[in-house]
């Protein structure tokens, strides 16, 4: 088996991975911590830039990002938080769902078309990149986002309490 067939295969079973972590996020309310994480973990796979096989050149380096933050909106547009119970949630979104099925299908198939063009090594990189391309932009936005309702909510409590 081919690593573009097996790098497909690991794709899905993370894609899997991020969908039941998603469904299970929403029944507990969210964390600065718990948004913030993800991207900082994520960033240890830039060390695989240290090998030569994953380099990339500086025009792939922003044709994968401009790729990935053009996804992140997707991703941005379907991640919402309400308040409830005076916690902060992220909003159920039967469309995340989907959009994160439609990305990991693109993937799949861009991947499937640019190996013939580009090394493993580079292709993983690659995608690599606009992997993390993606998830920063949205991750920063849900960020704002929950830093909006916390602040909301402390000012509500400040009030409740001043009455």
């Amino acid at each position: 088996m081919n690593w573009v067939v097996l790098s497909s295969i690991g794709a899905v079973f993370m894609g899997t991975f991020v969908m039941i972590m998603r469904i299970r996020s929403a029944k507990k309310p969210a964390s600065a911590k718990k948004i913030i994480l993800p991207p900082l973990f994520m960033s240890t796979g830039a060390l695989m830039f240290l090998f030569p096989m994953f380099r990339v050149t500086p025009l792939e380096v922003i044709e994968a990002a401009s790729v990935g933050m053009l996804f992140s909106i997707l991703l941005i547009k379907t991640s919402k938080f309400e308040i409830r119970d005076q916690d902060i949630y992220l909003k159920p979104s039967k469309a995340f769902v989907f959009i994160l099925i439609g990305l990991l299908v693109l993937r799949i198939i861009m991947k499937s078309l640019m190996s013939a063009s580009f090394d493993v090594g580079e292709l993983g990189g690659m995608f690599w990149i606009l992997a993390f391309g993606m998830i920063v932009p949205w991750r920063v936005a849900m960020y704002m986002n929950f830093r909006k309702l916390q602040l909301q909510l402390q000012g509500q409590t400040t009030n409740v309490t001043t009455v």
